[in-house]
Formats: structure tokens, sequence, C-alpha cells
């Protein structure tokens, strides 16, 4: 079997954003579907390859580098050698987010060829998972948090994840360049969820590398201790792993990090060595299932969680063929009052994440990432470039 054709199909989805509490005016977004074609008939499909999770289609940048270099380096080729491409794609300095996306695309063409989930073709290790509610950030009051997560509690969930203010000050209720940080505010938020949920919910917290001073970080993660957070993810810029190192030895709750810098396991296999973290954070537009299973294996080595950030179809399937030991949580959202989170995309028949009663969610078993597309969506609202 050799590989034929790299397409990227664009077409229009509407979305209505959440920001800042608020709904704003419902637009429409571009969302891509990667597919790949072989000589013997067998395909692959990812959708997405930027922003948060699956839903955000790539830049026309990236695009262009698929149907382009990327194409013309692997037309011909077995399919099936992705740790081959992989190796290519990193010599070849190729975006971090476009290695990926040719990764996943890959995984889900061959278990579609076997007929199976991606996680059988990994290894199969469970069929549930536990999720954690993740909220948007700047989600409302203070009250508006201690409410949803009293009411996701009674939804079945056990882990409650907290985006605070950021970008945005909760007292003006404006908009603002980030400085200063809302620490007060953030703390007042999170003693406020632990009083409206009790102390049998695991709660968790990120203020997305928002906390510029290693002094504002410190003081937040004395609060989450005293309040008995589970995690304190991604306080401050990731460059500055320094400062990540002195954190995690002044406290005692596990720092989760990183989360969203690039390189994939070799930067996150630096940051174990030099202790900067507690808890390390990897997701598939971030090396591919490719990347993610060599993380995995590494954190597994060394005795420590990896966390897998984002929710979507491929991170779902990764964590199917993990051990709750090494990868404990799935991150299900991003929520907040009024979103509704379960029905599905319009080009797809069913969303990948259903949770049950119990706070778990089941992981499709269909063949490949676990799509359910719907193609006469896709081909009445697709775009010509």
């Amino acid at each position: 079997m050799k590989i034929t054709d790299i397409q990227v199909i664009l077409f229009r989805v509407p979305r209505r954003p959440f920001r800042h509490g608020e709904w704003l005016p419902e637009t429409t977004v571009i969302q891509t579907l990667i597919k790949i074609l072989t000589d013997e008939g067998a395909e692959g499909y990812y959708f997405g390859g930027s922003g948060h999770g699956d839903h955000d289609g790539m830049s026309p940048d990236k695009r262009a580098m698929l149907t382009g270099r990327i194409k013309n380096l692997v037309v011909g080729h077995d399919p099936f050698d992705r740790e081959k491409f992989w190796h290519w794609m990193w010599v070849a300095k190729i975006d971090e987010n476009v290695l990926s996306v040719l990764d996943l695309t890959l995984w889900d063409l061959q278990a579609r060829a076997f007929g199976v989930p991606v996680h059988k073709l990994l290894g199969g290790c469970r069929d549930k998972v536990k999720a954690y509610a993740s909220t948007f950030p700047n989600m409302g009051t203070v009250q508006d948090y201690a409410d949803h997560a009293a009411a996701c509690k009674a939804e079945g969930y056990t882990n409650y994840k907290i985006h605070p203010y950021y970008f945005y000050d909760p007292v003006t209720k404006e908009s603002d360049p980030g400085r200063p940080s809302h620490i007060d505010q953030d703390i007042e938020v999170c003693r406020a969820v632990r009083n409206a949920v009790g102390d049998d919910m695991v709660l968790t917290f990120d203020p997305w590398g928002t906390y510029c001073t290693y002094e504002e970080a410190l003081k937040v993660g004395r609060a989450l201790e005293d309040l008995n957070f589970y995690w304190y993810e991604h306080p401050m810029p990731e460059y500055r792993v320094g400062a990540y190192e002195k954190l995690t030895r002044e406290l005692d709750i596990p720092i989760l990090s990183p989360e969203v810098a690039s390189g994939s396991l070799y930067t996150r296999a630096d940051w174990i060595h030099r202790g900067a973290s507690d808890i390390s954070r990897i997701d598939v537009l971030r090396g591919g299932i490719t990347g993610v299973k060599k993380m995995v294996s590494v954190c597994e080595a060394y005795g420590l969680k990896c966390e897998i950030h984002m929710a979507g179809f491929a991170n779902l399937q990764i964590l199917a063929a993990t051990s709750e030991d090494t990868c404990e949580y799935y991150e299900r959202g991003l929520l907040a009052p009024g979103v509704d989170y379960d029905t599905p995309q319009p080009y797809l028949e069913a969303i990948c994440d259903p949770m049950d009663e119990n706070g778990y969610v089941h992981v499709p078993q269909e063949p490949g990432m676990g799509y359910k597309i719907n193609w006469d969506y896709i081909e009445e609202n697709k775009i010509t470039e």
C-alpha cells in the first residue's frame, strides 16, 4: 500500500462564541478535514489541527505546508511507516501542529484499514476514562463559578477544573492586557467553589501561564494547598523553567506542566530531568499520537503522571490505550453555564465523549478515531480555495 494524495477539505461551521461570561453573536468559522488516500482504497481522516481540541481548522499556511512540502515527502511511501515519517518531520523542522496532523491522520487510516479503533491498534487498556469538567476562563462572577461547580457535581463529575480570570478584569468587567493578574479574585473563586462542592470533590486549577511573577504563583499555590486542590497547572510562562524548578520545590501541591510548550516529549523529558514539575502534560497536537505515546512511556518509567491536555477524539483514543496509574483524567470541555456540550457538531452524528452518571466518558469503538461523519453536511458546506 502506498500514499497517493493528501487533501485538505474546507467547510463552513456555525459557531456562537462564549467570551467573558457572555454569548457573542453567531458567526461562521472554517473547519478542516484532512484526508490521506492510498492506492488500495484505504483512507484516513482527521478534523481540526490547531487551537483547542479538534474543533478548530488549520490555518492557510499550515494547510499549504501539508499539501505541498509534506505531501511531496510522503507520497509513494507506505502509510503504515508513521515512525519513519515522525523522525523525518523533526529533522526537517516541520511545524509541530502539521507534524501532528499527518501522524494523526495516518493512525486513523491504519485503524480503519484493520477495522479497529485506534486504541486497540495502540494496545487497548480501558474502555472508559474518568472525566473532569474544564471551565471557560472568565466564566462570570464568583457565585457563577460556585453554582456551576455544584451543577457539574450533580451531573456526575468528580473533578472540576477552574480556568480563572485572565485578560479580563472581574471588577470592571472589561478586557485587559493580562497585567496585573487578578490573584485575589482567583483565590476567591477557588474558596467559593470548594465551599459549594464540599471536601469530597477533586478540584484543579489552571491560570494558563498568566502569573508573570514567582510571588504571584507562590501566593496562589499556598491558597490552593489550604483548599486541598489536586493539582496546580501551568501557573507561569513555560519558558521560565528555572522558576518552575523553584516553585515545585517550594509547594506541596503537584505542579502540572508544561502544558503548551513546543518540543513534544523532548521538552517534557527535560522538565522531568530538571524537576520542574510533578506531573507532565501533553496532547496530540504536540507530536501526534506517536509523540504522546512516547511521552506516556517516559512518565511511566519515572513513576510520574502524564495528564492529557484537551478534549477530542484522538486524545480520548490515546487515553484508552494507557493506564489510569499514569494518565488519570480526560479533560471534558470547555464548559460554562448554558454551554450545550452534548450536541454534536453538524458534521458529526455523535460526540466523542458521552459521560455517564458516575463521571466516566466511554471511548468510541468504531474503526479509526471513532468519527461518525455527516458527509452530506460537509459536501453542502464545502469551500473551494
